[in-house]
């Protein structure tokens, strides 16, 4: 089976469309886990995946009769841009079924790289509806269908890969490191490496909520997942393939599973070391590698990690940066409790002392107690449980949100609304130089005369910090209080007419 696959991969057609992807090392990747860690690059591909491989290799086997019928297939993203640009190579007609759901940005890529040879047609909600429909079109129009994964021309070209690999890094590779959604990126190279140098582990990452193939391999047959997450979408599938399950369960040595905040500490990790930004499916193998390493203390191995798409949403960079930090624990997400009273925040400052904070979210709400969540930054998960300690060696109780979904997803923005304790409240919006200790020297300069009634704070990697801080100033004290405020010496803008701040947060 390996040796007939060995053959398939050799002579692949690949290279008519697609470009060998470079094998570098990722420095600071290979500094921090102490192994030399090599990135094969595919998300550098004309269609920035390596779908186009696979797409490409079955499309160019096919006989002329069979190209003039044209083929079809079901994609939302990667696979449809590989067969949208092979078609227009081979002068193909080539229907693409792409979810209703498929975002424009992808739908014009398609259009983009297969010009008048392809027809967009959208239909279903999901991948497995739109392929429902491709085959139903499959049949009514004698069209060749072009799986995405589950083909041995589809396998062997991305098969290719592997090869790449083994040539361009002739020495000693402890581990190559490939995401899994349907398996036919992980079953070619596996198909090449074992048949070569079987001694190098082939290792799987998944994303927890789709991890149909670890699954599978656990059953020892096909499972179909109910659900399947949608952060990492290139990989969301229900149920893998005939073939690729069988080959995975023939030569995959190992599978790992790994979450969504793992993924975004992955996608940073590689733009640190590249400057290029990959998808999250195209992260997997970073995230896994990194998980690996970790679990397994290994020092002084070479590993190599298949970066295999960056056809980023750009609008899911805000969530990415915002969980990148936690997924590398190097933040800590907390709720803490003060007392509400003068002096308790500079305590719970100092308590914090060594620790930028990254946010800061108040309201208040009693009279007795204040309910903090803070963002800060730290070294690991020892560093967080030091910090949790020292808050509650003095007095403040302190909960672990780090890993609480509805926390970091939902409750971080809905810290707030109107509160009848806030009176005589003026609301202003400062700015000061974003530098490290900067959110506690703004702190510390507050006048402990009046009371901070409601505080927002997020650090976004800008070069100047945004608070918004609503404090308790009796009217009788506004002349002391704007003195204060000239000599504070950081830009402010009074908020407190405000129309939506009356709307929402007055009391």
């Amino acid at each position: 089976m390996s040796l007939d696959y060995l053959k398939r991969i050799l002579t692949s057609r690949v290279y008519d469309v697609a470009r060998e992807t470079e094998l570098e090392i990722a420095p600071a990747l290979s500094a921090r886990t102490g192994c030399t860690v090599l990135l094969k690059r595919e998300d550098t591909q004309p269609v920035f995946s390596f779908k186009l491989r696979g797409a490409y290799n079955k499309m160019a086997g096919l006989d002329a009769r069979e190209l003039r019928r044209g083929v079809i297939a079901a994609s939302a993203g990667n696979h449809a841009q590989g067969v949208a640009l092979a078609a227009a190579r081979l002068d193909c007609k080539a229907v693409i079924v792409m979810p209703v759901t498929t975002p424009q940005v992808k739908i014009d890529a398609v259009r983009t790289f297969g010009g008048d040879r392809v027809e967009i047609i959208l239909g279903g909600e999901s991948y497995s509806e739109a392929k429902a429909l491709a085959d139903v079109l499959a049949a009514q129009r004698k069209l060749v269908f072009v799986h995405p994964f589950d083909d041995p021309d589809v396998i062997a070209g991305q098969g290719t890969i592997g090869m790449e690999i083994l040539r361009q890094h002739a020495g000693p590779i402890d581990a190559i490191f490939v995401a899994i959604g349907g398996g036919g990126l992980i079953s070619g190279i596996a198909a090449y490496v074992k048949a070569v140098r079987p001694q190098i582990r082939i290792i799987g990452v998944q994303a927890s909520d789709s991890d149909a193939m670890a699954q599978s391999i656990d059953a020892g047959r096909r499972v179909v997942l109910k659900d399947v997450g949608l952060f990492c979408d290139g990989t969301a599938v229900k149920q893998v393939g005939k073939e690729t399950f069988r080959l995975c369960r023939e030569l995959v040595d190992e599978i790992i599973r790994v979450d969504t905040d793992a993924v975004c500490a992955a996608i940073k990790d590689v733009f640190q070391d590249s400057r290029s930004i990959l998808e999250p499916a195209g992260a997997l193998a970073i995230a896994g590698m990194k998980a690996w390493v970790a679990k397994n203390a290994a020092r002084q191995k070479t590993v190599v990690a298949v970066a295999c798409g960056a056809n980023m949403n750009f609008n899911r960079l805000r969530f990415v940066a915002e969980r990148a930090e936690v997924g590398e624990s190097r933040e800590a997400v907390l709720a803490v409790t003060i007392p509400e009273q003068r002096g308790s925040f500079l305590r719970f400052c100092d308590a914090l002392a060594g620790h930028d904070i990254t946010e800061f979210n108040y309201r208040i709400a009693d009279i007795e107690q204040a309910h903090l969540f803070v963002g800060l930054q730290v070294k690991d998960h020892a560093d967080r449980a030091r910090v949790m300690r020292a808050l509650r060696k003095d007095g403040f109780a302190t909960l672990d949100l780090s890993n609480d979904e509805l926390a970091k997803q939902h409750l971080r923005h809905m810290v707030g609304g109107r509160s009848a304790s806030a009176e005589s409240e003026l609301l202003y919006r400062f700015e000061f130089p974003e530098r490290p200790g900067a959110l506690l020297r703004f702190l510390s300069a507050m006048s402990p005369d009046w009371n901070i009634s409601l505080f927002h704070y997020r650090n976004e990697g800008a070069d100047f910090g945004r608070i918004l801080v609503g404090i308790q100033v009796p009217a009788a004290d506004m002349a002391k209080f704007r003195k204060f405020l000239d000599g504070l010496g950081y830009p402010h803008c009074d908020e407190s007419a405000n129309p939506a701040y009356r709307l929402f947060l007055r009391g």
